[in-house]
């Protein structure tokens, strides 16, 4: 080869390697079919068990991720929005929010055990490990009912000045966050007094819903309706970065092995965000999802995420002066959309 013809393939070969597009972190996987009929919120993920628990109108469904398939349900939860598990106790806790109650659940069998009243509209729960205590959120009610999980006794009622939404769990802090819908804020609970101890803004945020915990850096994630991230320093109480979403968000997810955190928006995008620095937030990918997938879960084993949606008919035109109706969900179409690390084996 002469001199003049390597030249030339050197500079091809700088071209192509200058253009090259970097691969995506995340990809379709797969669509696990759910069924029924009815609405959908909250999905949480037993990772050990490899099950997945999604609400369901008046049910929960029971997914086996080892086979990706409806594995069973769990019945007469009336209005429900989420259900956590307790591996420890074998039990479960939803939040029914038809009925101002939280069903006690054998995990094993599927049957509730037991019901406990709560506050008005329980929506979101979580297990709190060091004291063995389950925290329903009672959206309309401003509260948090506190039960104990191996009595289901109530232990106590927190007061928080405002909607809750989605919370996180901060162990070596021994405290509970949980995001103020309408305050846009973040309320910070002493798990071993139940007591409020700090009330933190999120301005430039607003509305936040989903939430997502970096322990290791002590950063706090909340997905906002005006289209924003915020990071959030649970030392200092300080938003200290924040980032551009889509609309519709409700949930969010982190990945402690991959400093992903990933924002679940209605519209039918998920952002996923690079922390790089606990200052420094990064888009690396609008994933493409579908309208309506605006909940989702992610498994820390697996590093999958799972977004439910459905197929909607148009909504009919509203009476004048009227609001506009929602979509109606297309009975038989609930469904999981699956999506992976990209580089791995479906």
């Amino acid at each position: 080869m002469t001199l003049r013809a390597r030249r030339l393939l050197t500079c091809v070969m700088a071209l192509l390697c200058g253009t090259a597009v970097a691969e995506d972190p995340y990809k379709f996987v797969r669509e696990i079919p759910i069924g029924g009929e009815g609405g959908w919120d909250i999905l949480t993920i037993d990772s050990a068990a490899q099950r997945l628990y999604l609400s369901h109108a008046t049910k929960v469904v029971v997914v086996d991720l080892t086979k990706n398939a409806v594995a069973g349900e769990i019945t007469d939860t009336p209005g429900v929005h989420g259900l956590v598990a307790v591996p420890e106790f074998q039990s479960g806790f939803s939040t029914n929010g038809k009925e101002n109650k939280s069903s006690v659940v054998n995990l094993a069998t599927l049957k509730t055990i037991s019901k406990i009243d709560t506050g008005e509209s329980p929506d979101a729960v979580v297990y709190e490990p060091r004291h063995r205590e389950v925290y329903v959120f009672n959206h309309r009610g401003n509260s948090v009912t506190v039960i104990d999980a191996k009595t289901s006794n109530v232990v106590a009622t927190v007061s928080l000045g405002g909607e809750p939404e989605f919370a996180a769990i901060d162990s070596a802090a021994d405290r509970v966050y949980v995001n103020i819908e309408d305050k846009s804020e973040v309320v910070a609970i002493d798990a071993a007094k139940h007591e409020v101890v700090a009330h933190w803004p999120l301005a430039p945020g607003e509305e936040p819903s989903g939430i997502a915990f970096d322990a290791a850096h002590h950063r706090l994630f909340s997905t906002c309706h005006n289209k924003m991230m915020t990071m959030l320093d649970t030392q200092s109480g300080k938003v200290v970065g924040t980032t551009a979403i889509g609309t519709g968000v409700d949930g969010a997810a982190f990945d402690d092995a991959t400093q992903l955190v990933f924002a679940s928006c209605g519209e039918g995008v998920t952002n996923i965000v690079k922390e790089e620095t606990p200052e420094k937030l990064t888009v690396v990918q609008t994933l493409k999802t579908e309208r309506g997938a605006r909940t989702m879960a992610i498994d820390p084993k697996t590093h999958r995420i799972y977004l439910p949606t459905a197929q909607f008919q148009p909504a009919p035109s509203p009476s004048p002066g009227a609001s506009p109706a929602r979509p109606m969900i297309v009975p038989d179409t609930l469904k999981l959309l699956v999506y992976g690390p990209s580089g791995r084996d479906k």
